[in-house]
């Protein structure tokens, strides 16, 4: 039977995405905008504001983002044909409406009582003050001016239980700081959810972010990530095809280095918004203070992954958290920028659709079960929306997100993953034993709840480029009986032996 757009993907919780973009001052923010507009039917945008950086300080280029959002115009109902009808992708004059300018003057000299609010930053304040139970992603390309304005705004203008509350629903995302306002920001307001690599001044290939591209521009982990998907003759190729595809320009430095705050976002059962630590398409940050005290409770930092990467070796790094899913993330663009152009639903791929133990989803399943024991979990009911593809199973445990500290591999229980048929949709998996995975790591006692394991489901398609969808099973290791501990100490001194 044919392709149908009710069996396709859907999206009934779209976070709330603002962008702020220092657009032109060069490529990357234009190739970021265009895959954004691919996703479009995922979030719910409420404002595209250009703004400055310290790469470009004096001016903001709204009409680069009109240009391409002309482009999105001619190919939006492509796009729909490859929606479900009840997410379908907004209308390109809907998309203009939220175009405006942040202040054309750099960093701080923007934040202060006596400066007015730009057009955008009016607009982000209005988007704050929106009654919502849903947190407001801000996305940051370039400087945070304009965030840090409205900030401050909020702060002179509203009590302080008000500010507080308004504060609460942000989430902000910056591709490092790229200008005076983000450190103002961080040590003013710690308690603001904030994802941020933090290194010496424009030493961008320590970011996090950079593992989207930039090895070869960087030079870190040689010979790990495969650049084939990145390289300019694949993009020529995949990527600037048609209306929309015309309007990704060249990449002078690295492609998209802005990608990363909505692949973030990407709504395919891998990433969960609200904890970082456990790691999407976007990367995998860790708070940069857990102590609790407020000094920088809010913020999130890098952290590392290890990953075989393509040379067959084992490499850990902040940008091994991004360029790990480079292969499905990359094949997964140019899907999508096939559906730009006109066909048939069912010339083109699309994504399989997933069920663990009977939910269809997208949101993590959690269990809670004894360590040492087994579960099953049965992925049989898993479809592909295009007829004419078959689809593959591979489970694999995430153990990074599972440490508290940099040694993975001997902090972190194993998972035992047995197939029970021959396509690998059925699974038993058996938990570690008590003393692995439900012990505190230094004095060795045993407790009544331990680590909290990461099971991913990868099921990928045989369409061309093939689709990867993922389902995380969360499972919360238990030791009621409070066995397996010993061989540790409250204090060293208790494990010496006395010396005569």
């Amino acid at each position: 039977m044919p392709s149908s757009r009710d069996r396709l993907q859907t999206f009934p919780n779209k976070p709330r995405v603002f962008i702020l973009s220092d657009i032109s001052n060069e490529p990357d923010d234009a190739e970021s905008l265009v895959r954004y507009l691919l996703y479009a039917n995922q979030f719910e945008t409420e404002g595209l504001v250009a703004c400055t950086s310290t790469w470009m300080k004096t001016k903001v280029c709204p009409q680069d983002m009109h240009k391409i959002l002309d482009s999105y115009e001619k190919v939006v109902q492509n796009l729909d044909a490859h929606a479900h009808p009840n997410d379908p992708y907004p209308a390109a004059k809907h998309l203009k409406s939220l175009v405006k300018k942040g202040a054309e003057t750099y960093g701080m000299s923007a934040v202060s009582a006596d400066v007015l609010l730009s057009e955008g930053g009016q607009l982000l304040l209005d988007r704050i003050q929106t009654p919502s139970d849903r947190p407001l992603w801000v996305l940051c390309w370039g400087g945070t001016n304009v965030l840090a304005s409205v900030l401050l705004e909020i702060e002179r203008t509203r009590s302080a239980s008000e500010a507080v509350k308004l504060r609460s629903k942000l989430r902000v995302y910056t591709i490092s700081d790229q200008d005076d306002t983000g450190v103002w920001i961080r040590n003013k307001f710690p308690e603001i959810f904030y994802i941020c690599s933090v290194h010496g001044w424009c030493q961008y290939g320590l970011a996090t972010w950079s593992g989207i591209s930039g090895e070869h521009w960087y030079g870190f982990d040689e010979g790990g990530p495969d650049p084939t998907k990145i390289s300019k003759d694949w993009i020529r190729t995949h990527i600037q095809i048609g209306p929309l595809g015309s309007g990704y320009p060249e990449f002078m430095f690295i492609p998209e280095g802005d990608t990363p705050t909505f692949l973030y976002l990407i709504q395919n059962g891998l990433g969960i918004p609200e904890c970082p630590e456990y790691g999407s398409w976007g990367g995998r940050y860790i708070r940069t203070d857990a102590s609790g005290s407020g000094l920088a409770n809010g913020h999130y930092s890098d952290t590392a992954d290890e990953v075989v990467g393509l040379d067959g070796h084992k490499h850990k790094s902040n940008q091994a958290t991004i360029w790990r899913w480079r292969d499905a993330f990359q094949n997964d663009f140019a899907a999508r920028m096939q559906w730009t152009l006109p066909a048939d639903l069912g010339n083109f791929n699309h994504h399989p659709i997933i069920s663990v133990n009977g939910d269809q989803g997208l949101k993590p399943l959690f269990l809670e079960s004894e360590a040492g024991s087994t579960i099953q979990l049965d992925a049989s009911a898993t479809y592909d929306p295009d007829p004419a593809d078959s689809i593959a199973f591979k489970w694999y445990q995430y153990k990074d997100p599972s440490a508290t500290q940099w040694s993975t591999h001997h902090e972190v229980g194993r998972l035992e993953i047995h197939p029970l048929n021959p396509a690998k949709s059925i699974v038993k998996v058996a938990l570690p034993p008590p003393d692995r995975c439900c012990v505190e790591l230094i004095s060795r006692k045993a407790v009544s709840k331990g680590q909290l394991l990461h099971l991913i489901l990868e099921v990928t398609d045989s369409g061309s480029p093939p689709l990867t969808s993922y389902r995380r099973v969360l499972i919360q290791t238990t030791n009621k009986q409070l066995v397996g501990g010993g061989g540790g100490a409250d204090a060293i001194g208790d494990t010496m032996k006395n010396v005569v």
